[in-house]
């Protein structure tokens, strides 16, 4: 279905009993952000807090639930907008043998064309006010987390122009509020609206810069959807909601917005112009993505509806509100990556602990050795699946989201050094680990069962053992040992340990090895001492961000020089110091005591039912120092 307005689709979320208005006093500043997280944390509902010190509600949380993102789609079943790619693209490829089945694609091709998006004459409905000045801090724009450079937009469709051949990308980036009239422009190297910056910047032309709020929410996740640079992000939007969008011109540029809108900021940037310092940011990573320098956008106009409603969403530690968007991406575009990239992929999971580009799953149907390892490559060729970091192929069957059984898959099916395959090629510019900007390496585990052809599988190794008082007497700086997983016959030892000395972590690999304190142990994890080596969840989540695979994953030899079947994975922070590492290290992403207190002792009179602690008080340990800096490189 779709939605006549962002309102439209409010009043349906609070008809199914999935949104709750606040009517009491909620700052943007913090506090927004810091009852946001409780309530995504435990599934609560959509918020609209219908009060914070301007004459915009704020909507938020619209997507964080398997309800609620299958309703703003208008989907029943997350996987249905697949099945119907699916089926379309096997109308349009299968044999048509005669002038009847060649008819019979015509209302295939109809129903194509009544989801072009349309451009009207006249205003829309998002252009009902338009402000004398435009100033962008009448909006109520969230500062999200305590180190954050300032508030900034989190849910603008951000829409530029190709200057050779007039394509439209519709982008979402985050825009940091320098000014009434002047915001940062966050759009990362590998993206469609960045590309056009460079095209201007060349020509040495102004690049008209639109960004629109609110209306369908099916906009808002198009803006984020994976798609090629070829397909118009409104024809995709038309697909979903199976009706075409309208457009309207914008008042001082010549780009195309949704007519039903809540708000649009036009403007400009000038390639010419000097870069802005913008951020930190808390960012999806659940670290702070350190302060960079990006494009400044100028605001030329504000227009808004008259009943507008501002929508905005908070990134953090998962899971957050994008978990949710990132499933239906996973769910939506299984097919077509089918179809296209790799036939044999039978299912594909992105955990929310993997932050989506993190951690990847895959189940194929394997017919000849190798396959899992040309499946890896082909992902990770793949769109954004370049962006990926750890991925882990299994057989059809494989349940996915059953990490426990997916742990003794690869534990049975994948050996530590013939299975485990390594890559180097560009990251997402928020991986804080990577040796360089944007540029790291990728991990790949082939967990499928062997054929024999060549490949070789771990069954019949016998159960794994760890000495683990001989390891924690042996070497010091290990503080605890993560055996639960070993208990199961997986063959998975966590370690944690306070790294005192540059490489450190791999002296006690080798320790660990030409002491025979580990037998069929495929995998260890060095985790640094902050952190819970029994709490999954949160290992998976801060190992995957610490880890550049290249680097960090490593073996040692015997007297021989062989590799021991171990593969070591040191998850830890780095420094310069300890690990020649050459940049600044984030911060865990959490909120501030006063913020905390200040919503614990409002909380009744807010009217949003039963008390919800915050999430930041569990992970207090991983924060090492104030500021979005963990710390600060003293190099040479």
């Amino acid at each position: 279905m779709s939605y006549k307005s962002l309102k439209h689709f409010i009043q349906t979320l609070e008809s199914r009993g999935e949104l709750l208005r606040v009517k009491e006093f909620v700052s943007p500043v913090l506090e927004i952000s810091e009852i946001a997280d409780r309530f995504v944390k435990h599934k609560g509902k959509a918020l609209l807090f219908e009060n914070n010190g301007t004459r915009f509600p704020v909507l938020i949380l619209a997507f964080a639930g398997d309800a609620r993102i299958k309703l703003s789609l208008g989907l029943n079943d997350l996987d249905d907008a697949g099945r119907m790619i699916e089926a379309m693209v096997s109308d349009f490829i299968g044999p048509k043998e005669t002038f009847i089945d060649k008819l019979r694609m015509l209302p295939v091709l109809q129903e194509i064309s009544s989801w072009m998006p349309k451009t009207l004459s006249g205003r829309g409905a998002c252009q009902e006010v338009i402000m004398e000045t435009p100033d962008l801090n009448s909006l109520p724009v969230l500062k999200c987390w305590p180190h954050d450079g300032g508030p900034f937009i989190t849910l603008p469709c951000v829409h530029t122009r190709n200057p050779e051949n007039n394509t439209r990308n519709l982008g979402m980036y985050r825009m940091q509020v320098f000014g009434p009239d002047l915001a940062g422009m966050h759009w990362h190297m590998h993206k469609g609206s960045a590309y056009h910056y460079e095209l201007y910047k060349k020509a040495g032309k102004r690049m008209p810069v639109s960004v629109s709020l609110g209306g369908d929410p099916v906009y808002t996740y198009a803006a984020t959807a994976p798609l090629p640079d070829n397909l118009d992000e409104y024809l995709f939007a038309g697909f979903l909601r199976k009706r075409k969008a309208e457009l309207v011109r914008c008042i001082t540029n010549d780009l195309e917005v949704p007519a039903d809108a809540d708000f649009v900021i036009e403007g400009y940037i000038d390639p010419q112009e000097e870069l802005i310092l913008e951020g930190p940011f808390g960012d999806h990573t659940g670290f702070y993505s350190l302060a960079g320098m990006f494009p400044r956008f100028h605001v030329s106009c504000i227009t808004y509806r008259k009943d507008a409603v501002y929508p905005a969403t908070i990134v953090g530690i998962p899971p957050q509100e994008d978990a949710w968007i990132g499933k239906a991406t996973e769910r939506i575009f299984l097919s077509p990556i089918k179809l296209s990239v790799v036939p044999e992929l039978a299912d594909l999971h992105m955990p929310a602990e993997g932050v989506f580009h993190n951690i990847v799953l895959a189940s194929i149907h394997k017919h000849y050795p190798g396959q899992a390892i040309k499946v890896m490559n082909s992902l990770w060729g793949a769109g954004q699946m370049m962006f990926n970091k750890i991925m882990a192929v299994f057989d059809e069957g494989a349940a996915l989201t059953d990490y426990l059984q997916l742990a003794h898959l690869i534990s049975k099916h994948t050996h530590p050094v013939n299975d485990v395959h390594f890559i180097q090629g560009p990251v997402d510019i928020l991986d804080h680990s990577s040796r360089k900007y944007g540029f790291g390496s990728k991990i790949g585990l082939d967990a499928t069962a062997k054929t024999g052809d060549g490949e070789t599988d771990t069954e019949g190794r016998g159960s794994p053992y760890t000495d683990v008082k001989g390891i924690m007497t042996a070497i010091p700086a290990i503080t605890s040992a993560g055996i639960k997983l070993m208990e199961q016959g997986i063959s998975v030892l966590i370690l944690t340990i306070n790294k005192t000395q540059p490489a450190e972590i791999r002296r006690a690999a080798r320790q660990i090895n030409e002491s025979g304190l580990i037998r069929n142990v495929s995998f260890v994890i060095f985790a640094d001492s902050i952190l819970d080596a029994g709490n999954f969840s949160v290992l998976s989540w801060v190992v995957a961000n610490n880890l550049d695979p290249m680097r960090d994953c490593f073996y040692t030899d015997d007297a021989e020089g062989n590799k021991y079947p171990v593969l070591f994975l040191d998850g830890t922070m780095k420094s310069f110091e300890m690990d020649g590492f050459m940049r600044d290290w984030p911060n865990v992403i959490l909120m501030d005591d006063n913020t905390i207190a200040k919503i614990d002792d409002r909380w009744d009179s807010l009217g949003i039912g039963g008390f919800i602690p915050s999430p930041s008080l569990q992970f207090k340990s991983l924060v090492t120092n104030a500021g979005a800096i963990a710390g600060k490189q003293d190099q040479p």
